[in-house]
C-alpha cells in the first residue's frame, strides 16, 4: 500500500479497510474488522470481516475473495472449462487455497480426483479457519488431494511421470509479482498443454482491462503461442472493484462453441443446481467483447 493510501487508512481509522487497486484509485471499506493477520514463508496476510462483502482475505495487500462475491469469480472459473469437457474426471488447480475452486469442481458428478496445489499452508489454515462459507468442507471430500508444494515444480513433475488431467485451474495471485508470476510464463503454460493432451481445458484469471491493460493483453498473446484455442471472457467483480477477464484455453475444446441451451442441458444432466451466477445465457455472453476489448486483445 502507498504512503497516500496508508495516511487515507489513518484518517479513516482501523476500522476502515482500504484497497488501493492502483497508484491513484481504490475504494474502503467502513466499519471492518481485522480477525486475523500475520505474515507465511512467502506472502503477508489478512483476514478482515466487514458489512459489505462479509469475511474477506488478502494476501501482501490484495485482496484475493470475498464470502458476499466469490462466486462470481470461482463459478466462471471452473465451470467455463469444465462444461466444455464431456465428462471431466482429473481436474488440477494450482493456488486455490481458499478451496473455492475446488468446490464447485465437485459438483461435476465425474470427477473423480481433483489435486490443489498450494504453495502456502498458512493461506489452506486461514480458509479453515476463517471462510468455511468459500471452501464448505471441500478439502475434506475424499476425492480432494491437497499438496502443499510449488505448483511449477509439481507440474514439471507431473508431466514427467506422464500424468494427465482433464481440466486444469490456474487460481493464483497477480502475474505481476509475488510467488505465482512464473505460473503465468510460457514454459509452464507449454507444461499444463502436455499434461491435458489434447482433450483438457485450462482457464485462468488474466486482470482487469481497465487497470491492467497491458498485462490482460500481454497474457493472452502469450496463451496464443501455446493453445490453439483462446476465449477470453469478461465479468464484473465487486471486489476487484472492476470489469476482470479470465481466459479458456484448450488445443480442441472450445467453450464459444456451446450454445446456451448446450450448456442449461449439461448442467441439467450433471445435476448442477443452485448456481448464483452462471449460467447458459450468461456462458454465451462472457465471450461477446465491446470494440475497445476487441482493439485491446487483437
Amino acid at each position: 500500500m502507498s504512503e497516500q493510501f496508508g495516511a487515507a487508512s489513518a484518517a479513516f481509522g482501523p476500522d476502515t479497510l482500504i484497497e488501493q487497486l492502483d497508484p491513484r484509485y481504490g475504494f474502503y471499506c467502513r466499519d471492518a474488522r481485522l480477525l486475523e493477520s500475520g505474515a507465511s514463508p512467502y506472502q503477508r496476510y489478512e483476514v478482515w470481516d466487514t458489512p459489505t462483502f462479509g469475511k474477506l482475505y488478502r494476501l501482501d495487500g490484495s485482496l484475493m475473495s470475498a464470502e458476499r462475491d466469490e462466486f462470481l469469480y470461482h463459478e466462471n472459473l471452473v465451470h467455463v472449462p469444465a462444461l466444455s469437457h464431456a465428462a471431466p474426471r482429473r481436474a488440477l488447480v494450482v493456488g486455490g487455497g481458499d478451496g473455492g475452486s475446488a468446490r464447485e469442481l465437485l459438483k461435476h458428478p465425474s470427477i473423480e480426483r481433483i489435486v490443489v496445489v498450494e504453495l502456502d499452508e498458512q493461506v489452506v489454515r486461514v480458509a479453515r479457519r476463517h471462510l468455511g462459507a468459500i471452501h464448505q468442507g471441500a478439502f475434506d471430500d475424499p476425492r480432494v488431494d491437497l499438496r502443499i508444494a510449488d505448483g511449477l515444480d509439481y507440474v514439471r513433475r507431473a508431466v514427467a511421470a506422464g500424468e494427465g488431467y482433464d481440466v486444469i485451474v490456474l487460481d493464483l495471485t497477480e502475474p505481476a509479482e509475488g510467488p505465482a508470476r512464473a505460473l503465468y510464463d510460457t514454459p509452464f503454460l507449454a507444461d499444463c498443454r502436455t499434461l491435458m493432451r489434447g482433450e483438457g481445458a485450462l482457464t485462468l484469471h488474466l486482470g482487469s482491462p481497465w487497470l491492467q491493460a497491458e498485462q490482460v493483453r500481454a497474457l493472452v498473446h502469450r496463451l496464443r503461442t501455446v493453445f490453439p484455442i483462446v476465449r477470453p471472457l469478461f465479468v464484473f467483480i465487486p471486489l476487484y472493484g472492476s470489469l476482470w477477464g479470465f481466459a479458456c484455453a484448450s488445443e480442441r475444446l472450445d467453450p464459444r462453441a456451446l450454445a446456451a441451451s448446450a450448456v442449461d442441458a449439461a448442467l441439467a444432466g450433471r445435476g448442477i443446481a443452485g448456481l448464483r451466477y452462471y449460467n447458459g445465457e450468461v456462458h454465451a455472453a462472457q465471450f461477446a467483447q465491446p470494440n475497445f476489448l476487441r482493439e485491446l486483445l487483437e
